[in-house]
């Protein structure tokens, strides 16, 4: 699995006009899951994305984490961070998993870190998703549970 986790003040998914997730303070996470994933995997990166120390202290240093200012987290469900770009100009998505094995794999990620006390918002998988987010830093960062 792979996440990218941006640092947000501020962030919505709308689908068809209508909100479906929306936090103010945390992370905007996007989801990628690809063939070889497991539920081991979501879980990993959950326990990362919860404890990842990208926000300030009072000194001003990146040393506390999303649990330890109360953030939320939006995740968005996105096989195209398992697009291939090393050929021609069409990405090719074949390392993305098949839509059952990612939602499944996508909403155990959710689940794991709302079982660590993280406020989860989410996209609507499979559908056409507008994401607006203020990127607070900006700080992004890329989780990949193949490269642990």
């Amino acid at each position: 699995m792979r996440v990218v986790v941006q640092r947000s003040k501020q962030a919505k998914v709308t689908v068809n006009g209508h909100i479906t997730g929306q936090i103010e303070h945390g992370f905007v996470v996007l989801v990628g899951v690809t063939h070889e994933d497991t539920p081991q995997d979501a879980a990993y990166l959950a326990e990362k994305v919860a404890h990842l120390r990208v926000f300030e202290d009072e000194t001003g240093k990146m040393n506390r984490s999303l649990l330890d200012v109360g953030g939320q987290v939006l995740s968005v469900s996105q096989f195209t961070l398992y697009g291939d770009c090393r050929k021609g100009r069409r990405p090719n998505f074949m390392q993305a998993a098949k839509p059952e094995q990612a939602k499944a794999l996508y909403e155990k990620f959710n689940q794991d870190l709302q079982e660590k006390g993280v406020h989860v918002e989410t996209g609507e998988f499979g559908a056409m998703m507008k994401v607006e987010l203020v990127n607070d830093g900006p700080v992004t960062l890329i989780i990949d549970s193949q490269e642990r």
